[in-house]
Order: structure tokens, then sequence, then C-alpha cells
């Protein structure tokens, strides 16, 4: 029996290849389902099921191609309401994956109504418990992504799924969510990269709190919902098509040029550093090594044509397969190179300064006119913000920039990703911005005033 974990880092989630000699199943699959035949071939296995948790609300799956591709049985939840044709999983149904390894389905609601998790068990012994968006790694999955009418009521439904799977397993049974790395799919951000049951009855809030302090916990400490989750259960439910990674158009600097003067957003994948020294003008940086896929579904126009711009082929590859799992299929074009030629003849590069909290104390000291913009989210700056800052979170910076007061801006988040998204933003409507490239932390430090709650 082997298990193989598919990590996402990007999206905070994860997929598994779970199986015996000859007889796999996956869990929760992505969207590029590429890597996922790969990986099966190495391990020398037919992929006999592919099975999802629930109707992802997060990101596009790649289950049902798989399921096409492979000629797996595609297991979904039964109460998932779904354009597709696919096999109708309930609470206690069991697969055969291969000689003495099935799959049991629990039903699990909470994160979703028909939420389900899967149970490997190996000679009639619990071996893994696959728990989507259910009991996660020291949290559990959100309740408010399917309606707000039914928050509350899935909060509560997710303390009872829990418990009632922690009852069913011992306490060595390893836990493997979908969800809980980094995704806003998670109630809460936990630490850790490896749980079991055991280990979460002491430590998950799901298993030490009652019910009701337990669901007051979790309503109060929901973040905001990414723009682009509005699209991922529609497309999730009609059933995704099946995604193209050929290379994009490419583009030269007179394209690029036109694209920008029709609206179209260009994005630079290079990392903050090059992007400040020299970018072309109106063109927004996301690094592609930051979590390019989350932020920039996030920020940009639904169905708008995006551009990129990379050091390598490579890059420009990597960032297309991301996108896909959030359903911006296809780049409108792309180039890489030397970004001097993405500008064209008479033409150049356009720049900003970066800094540290330091710089910031400095340009105080020297009685400039300076604009601090704090583009963190709520939660973080409730534990404390430097006083007579600006709050506008990065999310909603794009139609909130004619709010920003005259005067040199200079934005900061937790540790100079989001900061340079921001800065690159208001760069590109004419601002003139700083980058603080640091840790909130440092800020203490340096001796900047700092309203704590």
């Amino acid at each position: 029996m082997f298990i193989d974990t598919l990590e996402f880092e990007g999206l905070g989630n994860r997929s598994y290849l779970a199986g015996g000699q000859r007889g796999a199943v996956v869990v929760d699959p992505p969207r590029d389902v590429d890597q996922v035949i790969a990986l099966a071939a190495r391990r020398g296995v037919r992929i006999a099921y592919v099975a999802e948790t629930h109707v992802h609300n997060d990101y596009v799956t790649g289950g049902l191609e798989l399921a096409r591709l492979t000629g797996a049985r595609y297991l979904v939840p039964a109460g998932a309401q779904v354009s597709f044709t696919r096999t109708p999983v309930a609470d206690g149904d069991v697969s055969e994956v291969d000689e003495g390894l099935v799959l049991r389905a629990i039903a699990t609601p909470g994160h979703t109504p028909h939420h389900t998790s899967y149970v490997l068990e190996e000679k009639g012994r619990a071996v893994a418990a696959f728990t989507g968006g259910s009991l996660l790694i020291g949290s559990v999955g959100r309740p408010d992504l399917v309606d707000p009418r039914l928050t509350e009521q899935l909060a509560r439904a997710q303390h009872a799924s829990v418990h009632r799977l922690a009852a069913a397993l011992d306490d060595e049974v390893p836990v493997l969510p979908t969800h809980g790395f980094g995704s806003f799919c998670s109630s809460s951000q936990a630490e850790g990269e490896a749980s079991t049951i055991g280990q979460e009855r002491t430590s998950n809030d799901a298993f030490t709190l009652e019910a009701d302090a337990f669901v007051k916990q979790v309503l109060a400490g929901l973040e905001n919902v990414p723009a682009y989750y509005t699209h991922m259960g529609p497309a999730n439910a009609a059933g995704p098509a099946p995604v193209d990674l050929t290379p994009p158009e490419p583009a030269d600097a007179a394209q690029i040029a036109e694209r920008l003067a029709a609206g179209e957003w260009v994005v630079d994948l290079r990392n903050r550093v090059a992007f400040a020294d020299g970018h072309v003008a109106g063109s927004f940086n996301f690094e592609a090594t930051g979590k390019l896929a989350t932020y920039l579904a996030w920020l940009i126009p639904w169905g708008k044509p995006v551009t990129l711009l990379a050091d390598t082929p490579a890059q420009i590859a990597d960032a297309q397969r991301e996108l896909t799992r959030v359903g911006i299929d296809r780049p409108a074009a792309a180039a890489t190179g030397d970004p001097a030629t993405w500008v064209r003849h008479g033409e150049r590069l356009v720049s900003f300064p970066r800094a540290d909290f330091a710089g910031l104390v400095g340009a105080h000291e020297r009685g400039e006119d300076v604009v601090v913009l704090d583009v963190r989210r709520d939660s973080e700056r409730a534990n404390g913000f430097l006083t007579g800052s600006v709050h506008i979170p990065l999310h909603e910076l794009h139609s909130r920039s004619g709010e920003v007061p005259d005067g040199t801006v200079w934005v900061h988040c937790a540790g100079g990703m989001r900061a340079a998204i921001a800065a690159s933003l208001l760069d590109a409507t004419g601002r003139k911005v700083i980058a603080i490239d640091d840790g909130f932390d440092a800020a203490a430090d340096t001796g900047l005033s700092i309203t704590r709650p």
C-alpha cells in the first residue's frame, strides 16, 4: 500500500494518489491531470477511482477529465448538484481500490452540505483518512462558502462531523486533508504539515471546545473570501473542460503596448526586486514564486485577458499551469528574455524605489510628504498597525486606489510580497510609490509608533 501527496503550495492545497500493487484512487485531483497520470504510471498502477470530497470553491478540479482519460469511476458525493454523469457516493459506501484495499465514504457535512471524507482501509484496518475540507491540521474547513444563510448551521455541522470521524478511527490514523496549508478554504491558519486523529483530538479547537464555543470562534475568525471563489463552484458543478497547456502566443513590444492600451492586464512574473528596478509602464508585478494564482485571480476582473512577462519560457509554463487551476485557462500572450525588449524603440522601462522600515523613519525625520499604506488583511491589522497609516487591503486596492491620499506612498504588508503587488498597481496609475520590502515585525524595532488593540 502507498500514499503519494501532490502539493500545490500556491493554493495551499494537496491531492493524493493512493493504492496497492495494481489499482489506485486519486482524491481531489488538480486541474492539470497530466502529472497525476505520470505519477500513476511511475507507480505502475491503474487509476480505478477518482474521488471528490466536495464541489470545490477554491480551485477548478481535474476530476472529470481524469476519469474520462483513465476510465476510472468518478466518485462524487450524492448530495452535490452537478451536470455530468458520475458515481454518486453516500455515507458508508465502499469501493474496492485493490485487493484488500478499500475506500469507505463517511458523510462529513460542514465545509459544504454534501461534504464527504474517505477512509482508506487495508485488510479491514483504517490506514488513512482523506478529510478534504472537513478536519484539517489544527483547524477545519470554513463553513461560509456556500450560502451566508447556512454559515452557522454548517459550522455546527462541521463540529459534529469531525467528532463523528474521530469516533470511527483510531488515534494513529493519519489525517490527510485537501485544504489548510495556506488555503483560504481553511477557517483559520494553523501550523503543521502532518497529523493524526490522536494529535487532532488534543490540539484542534473542534475537539477541545464545546459546540457553541467552537461555532462562535469559527464565525468570528472568518477571513475575506477571494473574489474568484464565486466562479469555482459553478465551474466544477458544470464539469470543467480539459486544459490547454501549449505555449501562449509570443508578444513583442508593440503588442504589449497595444494590450495595455486596450485595458488588458500585463503581468510581470519576475521577482519584486527585478520588477522595481525596471518594468514596462502599466504592468503589474505578481511574483511567480508567490501565491500567484490566489492573488492574481482575486484581483483581476474576471475574464480580463492577461499577458505574462517572465525571465524564461519555463516560468511562463509554470505560471500557465498554476493559473489553469483557478480557471484562468489561456494567457492572451507572453514574452520572455531581456525586459528592455518589452518596450518599443525610444521608450524606457520605469522603476520605483524599495526600502525597509528604517527608511520610512528617515523619511519622517526629513519631513517628507509621506503616506503610509497598509495592504494587509483586516485580521492582520487588528493585531497592530503603524499609527496614522491608511488601510486598504490588497484585494480591494485596484478598485479603491483613488482613496489613497496625495503624497509619496510607502506601501507595506507583512513581509513584502503583497506590498510589491500593491506598489505596482499604484505605479501603473502614475502614483509615486516606495515598496517596503521588510517584515512588519521589524517596524517596532525602528521606533515607529504602532497602535495596538
